[in-house]
């Protein structure tokens, strides 16, 4: 079966208010204005229950089926933009300074919003749908404070399923796997402490600067000589501050960054070996080193059934040719990780066309997609509570 006619009508006015929301971002838990819109256009379809505030500034819409009794299912966007200045020169593009939808956050919302009208007019299905719209993915973990507010057995939610846009793959292709599709995520921030001094004389100083590059060369070892080469892992040193001057050496240093894993045996292997390096250099270089490791995102593993299910839907929609069901894993990271570890379900990505790369100021979501990630959401619903 080929999308929806009623997605395909419905295209343009779905692309109205993805580019309203593009026009006006915002970050982390700060969505009030996206959540307003969300909660205003959910009232309009005549969702049967909303409820906003979950996980802070989350919105959850629940619409009954008109085929009796059955269970619940969950269907997730998030809300949230990035700190990006945005380059695209399009006449939607971001109204705030410093701030832009440079991950499709936007558009999420919008086929998500586009399915809960779908779903609201026809009602072909039993039990019901709980439409979640979740702030601050990038970062701040609503995801988990969504979670963590009892979301689901508020709603009685039994399965839950999420999409993300991946630019390179063609709209109109969805990417899919079982198991580990995207990483646990890790932020380290390590403080190196030495003795200032002027350049010119450094046997009278102790050098952060050259401790904590020693340190940057030292930390690549966990990926290349710590961990088996069949295992996945990233560790990517992202920031190193330090200094004022030509000819001062600075009391301290600090370098920062991230970790990115697959497994939990691999996550802790490399904060061990971490604290270790962090341990060993101060003691070769005479400086004092503290280590601050923040393990965050957990891996976003997809249930296997679930798998099955979300890409047999996705077929439905675009053809088995264009489901691609075992697609490596991405090392990035993504806080629903939070709602599948409460509740079966699968994350699944549709396909963004040849455009810039997500968190990349030109990005743009494409809005050719959004009759398929509609289209998407609808079958999955009707599919999951079917009579």
């Amino acid at each position: 079966m080929p999308i929806l006619n009623r997605a395909a009508e419905m295209q343009d006015e779905i692309a109205g208010w993805r580019r309203q929301l593009h026009q006006k971002p915002e970050l982390n838990f700060d969505v009030f204005e996206t959540a307003a819109f969300v909660k205003a256009k959910l009232e309009e379809f005549g969702c049967d229950e909303i409820v906003t505030g979950l996980g802070k500034t989350g919105v959850v819409g629940i619409i009954k089926g008109s085929l009796g009794a059955g269970g619940v299912v969950g269907l997730r966007a998030d809300m949230d933009a990035l700190p990006i200045e945005e380059i695209t020169g399009k006449p939607y593009a971001s109204t705030v300074p410093g701030k832009m939808h440079a991950c499709g956050h936007d558009g999420h919302t919008a086929m998500l919003l586009g399915a809960a009208k779908y779903l609201a007019e026809t009602r072909n299905f039993a039990g019901q749908v709980a439409v979640i719209f979740q702030p601050a993915e990038e970062g701040g973990g609503g995801g988990n404070e969504m979670v963590k507010d009892g979301m689901m057995e508020r709603f009685g939610i039994q399965k839950v399923f999420g999409m993300h846009n991946m630019p390179s793959l063609p709209v109109g292709q969805f990417a899919i796997r079982p198991g580990a599709i995207m990483a646990a995520t890790a932020e380290f921030t390590i403080t190196v402490k030495g003795k200032g001094g002027h350049a010119a004389m450094p046997h009278r100083a102790i050098d952060p600067i050259v401790a904590g590059s020693q340190l940057v060369t030292a930390l690549q070892a966990i990926a290349s000589r710590n961990t088996d080469p069949a295992e996945a892992i990233v560790v990517s040193v992202t920031k190193f501050l330090a200094g004022t001057a030509y000819n001062i050496i600075p009391e301290q240093a600090v370098i920062a960054g991230t970790v990115r894993t697959l497994k939990k045996e691999i996550a802790k292997l490399a904060e061990e070996r971490m604290g270790a390096i962090c341990r060993g250099m101060a003691e070769a270089t005479g400086t004092a080193i503290e280590l601050d490791y923040d393990a965050n995102y957990p891996v976003t593993f997809n249930h296997e059934n679930e798998t099955v299910f979300a890409g047999d839907v996705a077929a439905s929609v675009a053809g088995e040719p264009q489901v691609h069901r075992a697609i490596q894993p991405l090392m990035g990271g993504e806080d629903f990780s939070y709602m599948l570890e409460a509740r079966p379900g699968a994350f699944i990505f549709i396909g963004n066309g040849d455009t810039a790369n997500l968190h990349h100021p030109a990005y743009d979501f494409n809005d050719e997609a959004i009759p398929h990630g509609v289209s998407y959401w609808v079958r999955l619903a009707e599919t999951a509570l079917a009579a």
